[in-house]
């Protein structure tokens, strides 16, 4: 049976400042051996893991590997040196930083980049504005008579029953005008260029 304990994963050693900038040749700095050790042995079991729990997204699990990398050189002075091996402990850190954000995700709707709000279509103001410009005009050209009918029945939703009411005509009068007002709009809206169909 392979023994998984490895002197160089043992907690990284307090190194004075000074020895670090007075170049000292006995070579890396312990816990620069520490990361590639604990590269080294774990961080391909570590990504396969963390693959499966994210999908298969491989992006993301590169990123979950070195979040739990990272957070075992922060935690290197309080990981037990007697242990088998680290590789449980970064099992467990790395299922909580995927949970993690998980729930993160979860919690808050998600952002559309601005590249999709690009494509979402939007009303042009100045064509809806035009529009209504040349209908108002149009009405101008019907005799107040057509113009009330159309304004009452269209414009404010009321009923031929309701129209004929707030108009004081019988609702066969509103039906007549409404039929014959719509006809001079069209023709109106014809000689202004805007064809109806």
């Amino acid at each position: 049976m392979q023994n998984h304990s490895s002197p160089t994963l043992a907690p990284r050693r307090r190194v004075r400042q000074d020895a670090a900038v007075d170049g000292d040749p006995t070579g890396p700095l312990p816990e620069e051996e520490f990361m590639r050790a604990l590269y080294r042995e774990h961080a391909g079991a570590l990504l396969g893991f963390v693959l499966n729990l994210v999908g298969g997204d491989r992006y993301l699990a590169e990123d979950v590997v070195q979040e739990t990398l990272l957070r075992a050189w922060k935690s290197a002075g309080r990981l037990d040196p007697a242990a088998r091996s680290l590789r449980p402990w970064l099992v467990t850190v790395a299922r909580r930083i995927v949970i993690d954000g998980h729930r993160s995700r979860q919690s808050r709707p998600p952002e559309a980049p601005p590249a999709a709000l690009d494509l979402l279509p939007a009303e042009d103001e100045l064509d809806r504005s035009l529009r209504l410009m040349t209908i108002s005009d149009a009405l101008g050209d019907l005799t107040e008579a057509h113009r009330q009918v159309l304004i009452e029945t269209y414009f404010a939703g009321r009923t031929v029953t309701e129209a004929a009411d707030e108009l004081g005509v019988p609702p066969g009068t509103v039906r007549s005008r409404v039929f014959y007002a719509l006809r001079a709009l069209r023709n109106a809206l014809e000689e202004r260029g805007v064809t109806t169909s």
